[in-house]
C-alpha cells in the first residue's frame, strides 16, 4: 500500500489509553515542528480515521502554522472529552444519539470527513486464499457459535480451500469505539440473534473473544495470534500487510473492503439527508451490487456555538480546507472521498457555527 510518511514530525498527541497508536501497528503519523499562528485547537476521538487526520494536521500545520492535538483514544472517548467541554472538537465513527447530545452545553454538529471501509481480518498462515464470508457465518463467528475453522458452514461457502481445524479465536476492541459500533451495527442488520443478543453500540458484551484497545490494538493482536479474527478500519489491515475477508453483500456478490466499495454504498446519500442538514446517516449493508457491506462515513463533531473567535476561525478554517483540498489525498490513504453535493452541504453548515464577534 502506498503511504506518504514525510520525514518532518505531526504536532500531533497519539494517546490510546496511555500507549502510542502509532506504535501498535497504526499507519505511522509524520512529525512537523510548525511555527504557530495562535492557540492550539485540541481534539480528541476516533482511531478510524486516524491516517488520514495525521496527514491532514501536519499538511495543514505546513500550510498555515496551525497546531493541531489529537488524542486517538476511540470514538466513546471523543464524545466523553467534548461533552466535557475539554477539547475544542471530537472525532467519532459512531454519531451522537439525541440522548448524547442532549448531555452537552450547546448544540453539536457533525461533519462527516471521509468514507471508510471496516475490514474483516484473519490469521491463518496456511490458507493463502482470500476466506468468504456470509452475514450468517460472520455472525455466528463473532457469537461463539462456530468454534473451529473447518467448520462445515465456512467450507461450504470456500470449496477448494484447506482450512485448518483449530480454533476460531475472536479479537474486538476493549474501549468504546465507532468502529465497533459500525461493525455491531452490520451484524444486527444481517443477524436476529446479534441484534436481540449484543446489539449495537459503541461497546456491547463479546459473547467471546479478546479485547485490543484501538484499531492499532486489534491488528496488534490479530497480527501476533495464529487462528484468529477481528475487525479494523481498512488502512490498518493494510498497513500490517493481514489479509481481508470477501463479505457477502445485499446483492448476493461477495467483495473484499475498497474505496470502490464504500463509495458505492455511500452513492446518493446526499439526496436523502434529513433537511439537509443532519448527516446522522448510516450506509452500512447498503443496497447496491458493488456496495461494500461494512462502510460507514467518520465525522468531526463541532461545537455550533464556539466561546473563543480564535479557535473558532482557525477550527471552520481548517474544516474548510480538509473538505476540500485535504479530500484529493484520501484515496492514497485507503478512504474514499465525500460526495461532491455533500461536500457543498457540509459547506454551508459551517456557517451555522457561531463565535463572540461574528457578525
Amino acid at each position: 500500500m502506498t503511504r506518504s510518511l514525510l520525514a518532518a514530525t505531526t504536532i500531533l498527541l497519539i494517546a490510546c489509553g496511555g500507549r502510542d497508536e502509532s506504535s501498535q501497528g497504526a499507519p505511522k503519523a509524520p512529525v512537523q515542528a510548525a511555527t504557530p499562528s495562535g492557540p492550539a485547537l485540541t481534539g480528541a476521538g476516533a482511531t478510524f480515521p486516524y491516517p488520514i487526520y495525521s496527514k491532514w494536521f501536519d499538511d495543514y500545520a505546513q500550510k498555515t502554522g496551525v497546531k493541531i492535538n489529537y488524542q486517538a483514544i476511540g470514538s466513546g472517548g471523543g464524545i466523553r472529552q467534548l461533552t466535557e467541554g475539554t477539547v475544542d472538537f471530537g472525532a467519532s465513527d459512531a454519531p451522537m444519539s439525541d440522548e448524547e447530545m442532549s448531555k452537552v452545553s450547546v448544540p453539536v454538529l457533525h461533519f462527516p470527513t471521509v468514507i471508510g471501509a471496516v475490514a474483516v481480518t484473519y490469521n491463518l498462515p496456511s490458507v493463502q486464499q482470500s476466506l468468504k464470508f456470509t452475514p450468517d457465518v460472520l455472525a455466528d463467528i463473532f457469537l461463539g457459535k462456530i468454534t473451529k475453522w473447518n467448520d462445515p458452514r465456512i467450507a461450504k461457502i470456500n470449496p477448494g480451500v484447506s482450512l485448518p481445524s483449530t480454533d476460531v479465536l475472536v479479537v474486538h476492541r476493549s474501549d468504546g469505539s465507532g468502529t465497533t459500533f459500525i461493525f455491531t451495527d452490520y451484524l444486527s442488520r444481517v443477524s436476529s440473534a446479534w441484534k436481540n443478543g449484543p446489539g449495537n453500540a459503541k461497546a456491547v458484551d463479546w459473547p467471546v473473544g479478546l479485547g485490543g484497545k484501538g484499531n492499532a490494538g486489534v491488528a496488534g493482536q490479530i497480527k501476533q495470534t495464529p487462528g484468529s479474527i477481528g475487525y479494523v478500519e481498512l488502512a490498518y489491515a493494510n498497513e500490517n500487510h493481514l489479509p481481508v475477508g470477501e463479505l457477502q453483500n445485499q446483492a448476493g456478490k461477495f467483495l473484499k473492503p475498497s474505496l470502490e466499495g464504500a463509495t458505492a454504498a455511500a452513492s446518493g446519500v446526499a439526496q436523502h439527508l434529513p433537511n439537509n442538514t443532519d448527516f446522522r446517516v448510516a450506509i452500512v449493508n447498503a443496497p447496491g451490487e458493488n456496495a461494500y457491506p461494512i462502510s460507514s462515513f467518520t465525522w468531526l463533531l463541532v461545537y455550533q456555538q464556539m466561546k473563543d473567535a480564535t479557535k473558532a476561525k482557525e477550527l471552520l478554517d481548517f474544516v474548510k480546507w480538509a473538505l476540500t483540498e485535504g479530500e484529493k489525498e484520501t484515496k492514497a490513504l485507503d478512504y474514499a472521498p465525500l460526495p461532491e453535493n455533500m461536500v457543498q452541504l457540509e459547506l454551508k453548515q459551517l456557517e451555522k457555527v457561531t463565535y463572540p464577534g461574528k457578525m
